[in-house]
């Protein structure tokens, strides 16, 4: 059985502010017409609202594994099936994603890494976090943006993660923004 939560993410910018940071980045770096793949997109789906709304031309890819969440995306596009042209939300595990099937991305947020990840997942053969951060390194385009959450509640065990994902793809640390460490890939 996969590995999956019942349980939806609303923003509480107090608890979590990652996602309004996020988009706070965004427009302070003027990222237009860029395809973003977001990692948990919480019941509030405000990164792919934002992108749909704020005249930025990006285009949002985010996945939940939480049931709930995608049942808000579901209800958020039969309301509002605008929003659906440039934001698309999937039900997945992010640890059996498949290179193929992802587009070249500009940016990817990996906030939760290392939050979800159980011995649960090997039961059928998921990545490590360090295979999924190569994976999407591996998708984004030179001079694109890799994002973490510094205050992660799994931030201890992301650190060795990130640490060695840095010394094996061609990622350059950037100035952080908020609470949030910025890489870019080197062109």
């Amino acid at each position: 059985m996969m590995h999956y939560r019942k349980e939806a993410w609303d923003l509480d910018v107090e608890v979590c502010p990652c996602d309004t940071h996020f988009l706070d980045f965004l427009h302070e770096q003027r990222i237009r017409h860029a395809a973003i793949f977001h990692f948990g997109t919480g019941s509030h789906h405000v990164v792919g609202i934002d992108a749909a709304e704020d005249g930025s031309g990006n285009h949002v890819l985010g996945i939940t594994a939480s049931s709930a969440e995608y049942e808000a995306y579901v209800k958020l596009a039969i309301e509002r099936p605008a929003i659906t042209r440039s934001y698309k939300a999937f039900f997945g595990d992010i640890y059996v994603l498949d290179a193929k099937l992802l587009p070249d991305l500009d940016v990817v947020t990996l906030f939760h890494l290392c939050e979800f990840r159980t011995a649960a997942n090997d039961a059928y053969g998921a990545l490590t976090d360090l295979e999924l951060a190569e994976l999407l390194t591996d998708k984004l385009r030179p001079g694109g943006y890799m994002l973490f959450y510094k205050n992660s509640m799994a931030s201890k065990k992301a650190r060795p993660v990130i640490d060695k994902l840095v010394t094996r793809r061609p990622l350059l640390r950037q100035p952080d923004s908020q609470t949030l460490e910025v890489y870019r890939k080197a062109m």
